[in-house]
């Protein structure tokens, strides 16, 4: 099994950090032996570096991310090479995120919070989430699970997909949809397809006073346009991921009324790990055994 064993020493935690320092050091050089490599697990949220070092693995099998998304990978995974993400680790922590997000832009949780070191009391009627509509973009694994935790609020779900099923309504009705939102929650993985979906056109065809939340990619979403959108206060957006990522400090939706903003959080919690390590567990010895893996999404 060569390398196998040594990939996820039980002496280092997490499972993330054991594959980065078995793999590459901090500077760059490699730990083991480059040719022995065939199983790789780039570092969590880690930078460019984590990617580029494929092209020195020269007998390199697969590639197992730790994100459901998997363009920033894509471009440096080679023909021949295969690229799984992690379909379903993040489901559970994602959906709570997003939820957390309507209920705190609708109750305004984020103005109780600005106004507590100056002991202001901030009273007043807020928006139940109680009968609203609520249209979630994505029918993967996150939306679903966004869409099964919004259901106890008494809310009306459209769950939105690239195509129809039981359940599930095709993009080509968001049309309809948008106009009688209250909510749009963004779950779609970033693609050629769904690049700038939400743009000037989508923001308009929403209510006034209507809430956007993107738990998704932040280029999903066109910031010019959502800047004019919520500048003008006609919607109100709840991101926790944004283009560009990380936000500038000087960029105008820090400081926009009725922006709440969160740092791509939303899959990184105590949940992780956990499903994390069984994923990658599982992958091992679907490789090792030469059994098709799960989540294939290239090669």
């Amino acid at each position: 099994m060569g390398p196998l064993g040594a990939l996820l020493p039980e002496s280092v935690e997490p499972p993330t950090a054991a594959v980065a320092l078995w793999v590459v050091d901090q500077d760059g050089s490699f730990a083991a032996d480059p040719e022995s490599i065939g199983f790789y697990v780039p570092t969590y949220m880690g930078p460019p570096s984590c990617y580029e070092v494929i092209a020195r693995l020269p007998n390199l099998q697969v590639v197992q991310l730790l994100t459901a998304g998997y363009e920033t990978a894509l471009p440096f995974v080679r023909p021949g090479v295969t690229l799984c993400n992690a379909a379903g680790v993040h489901d559970a922590s994602t959906a709570e995120l997003a939820v957390g997000l309507v209920l705190a832009s609708l109750r305004g949780i984020d103005d109780f919070a600005r106004a507590m070191p100056q002991g202001e009391w901030r009273g007043g009627r807020r928006e139940a989430l109680a009968d609203k509509h609520i249209v979630v973009l994505g029918a993967g694994g996150v939306g679903q699970a966004v869409g099964r935790r919004l259901a106890p609020f008494e809310v009306e779900v459209s769950l939105v997909g690239r195509t129809a099923r039981p359940g599930v309504l095709a993009r080509e009705h968001l049309p309809e949809l948008l106009p009688t939102a209250d909510v749009v929650v963004l779950a779609v993985p970033l693609s050629t397809e769904t690049a700038g979906l939400v743009n000037d056109a989508f923001l308009a065809a929403m209510p006034a006073g209507s809430l956007l939340v993107n738990v998704s990619r932040g280029a999903v979403v066109d910031t010019d346009a959502l800047v004019a959108h919520t500048t003008s206060g006609r919607i109100r957006a709840a991101l926790d991921v944004t283009d560009p990522e990380p936000l500038p400090p000087d960029h105008p939706l820090w400081r926009m009324p009725g922006v709440l903003i969160s740092p791509h959080v939303g899959g990184n919690t105590s949940a992780f790990l956990p499903r994390a390590r069984r994923l990658v567990a599982e992958q091992l010895d679907r490789w090792a055994g030469g059994r098709p893996l799960h989540h294939v999404v290239s090669g």
